[in-house]
């Protein structure tokens, strides 16, 4: 007998005249009815009514929240909402990045009977083709990208803030290449490189004559960009008496060539990046507040690698392609375990680095542990050793009391609700419910966080 249809065919009708890609899945992730937009895009490898989204999305083998994903369907779950999220994709032609938006249906008794999602192109995937070293999967890298999908296209003011290595500049470039300004000049200042005596003269240009050495006309690094986007690169390394002119260029979008009184207009779109905590030098001094202000319309915080450990393995293959591009070279378990527990003070620009040097000292095709600089190594030995004396001390420590140790300090000192916590962490609040229950149902002193 024939499995009865639990949703409307006007439903699966209005699927199917959406130009996008449409599923409706059930609550248990179950694909109930597909569009041709997406089994044009996504059912290359059979029918794809029956199967769960995350196995013909991710090839997962449980949902994304499982596999250290953000879930879309959790998300809406615990808020009851429409919810999107970035995730990485496979299709026909590789890996894309996608933008999926997914919406509950509700029944007659308001009860969340399935769920559409709709997928989109990022805007700023096209930009990311190429950038071996802007790609991830992780929560905290996607929710990133989610944030330069969100700004590449208007015209706002953006503050990148992240470590060495992050990618600042590789972001900064995404940033222009999906925005309106995108055949237009990306200028790079390196207000870090530039001494005092000639940042001026650099970013805003000079008149011949306009002192000792100025023999001819220079334009400087904003008509450069004119019409395009302006980086400065490393921005809290900025002296402050130029800060003051930087000030007064992004509030009246003019400026003046060293020993030029002509009135120019600028027509950049301002992107800045720094290492420093803006809002520390701020407080000891050393940044105007009012041009901090400015520069900190829309801020954007890039993830260290240490804090998206679950990227290294897709990192790592990219990387590999790009450093040896004529080998076909990949990591011996040993290896990739040592670069897993390895923390990288100078994040993904150092494991290229450390993948690079690593591809000259292996002769065949797998790199092993002794293929690895001494410093990774090194780590990985104290890991070890940090393992072994714990075993001595005691019976081992299994991953789920470590987990529930954290999250119980965590929970502790957090102060807002359990949903927060769950964003905070990257999971579903669902998720977060379920491990302090069982935290609690072993614990002699009970503690909960507020729901709402």
């Amino acid at each position: 007998m024939a499995e009865e249809k639990l949703f409307p065919d006007e439903l699966v009708s209005y699927l199917e005249s959406a130009a996008e890609p449409h599923i409706l899945v059930d609550p248990e992730h179950r694909i109930l009815a597909a569009n041709s937009a997406y089994r044009a895009k996504c059912g290359d490898t059979g029918e794809v009514v029956g199967r769960s989204c995350f196995e013909v999305s991710h090839h997962y083998r449980v949902p994304c929240d499982q596999a250290g994903e953000s879930c879309p369907m959790a998300l809406s779950v615990a808020s009851g909402e429409r919810e999107r999220v970035v995730h990485l994709h496979y299709t026909p032609t590789g890996e894309n990045y996608e933008n999926i938006e997914l919406a509950p249906i509700r029944d007659v008794h308001g009860k969340v009977a399935y769920f559409v999602e709709k997928f989109e192109p990022l805007a700023v995937a096209r930009a990311l083709a190429g950038n071996d070293e802007l790609v991830g999967r992780s929560p905290a890298f996607t929710r990133m990208l989610e944030m330069v999908a969100r700004v590449a296209s208007t015209e706002t003011t953006v503050l990148l803030e992240g470590a060495t290595g992050t990618g600042k500049e590789l972001v900064a470039r995404a940033i222009h290449d999906a925005s309106p300004r995108a055949m237009r000049p990306f200028v790079v200042v390196d207000c870090s490189g530039l001494p005092e005596a000639l940042f001026e003269s650099e970013l805003f240009g000079h008149e011949k004559g306009a002192f000792t050495g100025a023999t001819t006309l220079k334009y400087g690094l904003i008509e450069a960009a004119n019409g395009g986007t302006l980086f400065l690169d490393e921005v809290g390394d900025i002296p402050l008496v130029m800060q003051v002119k930087l000030l007064r260029l992004i509030e009246t979008g003019t400026y003046r060539r060293v020993g030029g009184t002509e009135l120019r207009r600028a027509d950049v779109r301002l992107v800045s990046a720094t290492n420093l905590l803006l809002q520390d030098q701020v407080a000891a001094g050393r940044f105007r507040q009012d041009l901090y202000y400015r520069l900190n319309i829309f801020q954007i915080s890039l993830p260290r690698l240490r804090d998206r450990r679950v990227d290294l393995p897709l990192l790592v293959d990219t990387l590999l392609r790009r450093v040896a591009r004529s080998r076909t070279l990949r990591l011996s378990q040993p290896a990739l375990a040592l670069l897993v527990a390895y923390d990288y003070p100078g994040n993904v620009r150092e494991l290229r680095n450390i993948l690079e040097r690593a591809s000259v000292m292996c002769d065949g095709e797998v790199i092993g542990a002794e293929h690895l600089p001494d410093a990774v190594r090194a780590a990985g030995a104290m890991d070890h050793a940090r393992a072994r004396s714990a075993a001595d001390i005691g019976p081992p420590v299994t991953l789920r009391a470590i987990e529930a140790d954290r999250l119980r300090q965590l929970s502790a000192a957090h102060q807002g609700t359990r949903k927060e916590l769950a964003l905070k962490l990257g999971v579903s609040e669902r998720t977060i419910y379920r491990k302090l229950k069982r935290i609690l149902a072993g614990a002699s002193q009970e503690a909960t966080l507020p729901t709402a």
